[in-house]
């Protein structure tokens, strides 16, 4: 990557490393696909660590700008495929 994640420096170490794991599922959806369980699991922990949606719409919307992937409708199409399918995204 030629990009940097967002992350908000008042994280924990932990936390950053949660959040980067988020976004990393969501490329991994975009280039080579991920079960829907594994993804669900990974954005419940970013949901502990970015619970507000106003948050969760400014972090994402930043990575989207630097990556072109979008984490909103990534977990839409998760939410959405039934439990043990694979999310690939175009």
């Amino acid at each position: 990557m030629e990009y940097q994640y967002p992350i908000d420096y008042n994280w924990s170490t932990e936390e950053i490393v949660d959040v980067v794991k988020f976004f990393e599922a969501v490329e991994k959806a975009y280039e080579t696909g991920i079960d829907r369980d594994e993804i669900m699991k990974i954005y419940r922990r970013f949901k502990e660590i970015v619970p507000s949606m106003a948050e969760e719409k400014t972090v994402c919307g930043e990575f989207e700008e630097v990556s072109g992937y979008s984490s909103y409708r990534t977990i839409k199409k998760a939410k959405e495929a039934s439990e043990g399918a694979r999310i690939k995204m175009d």
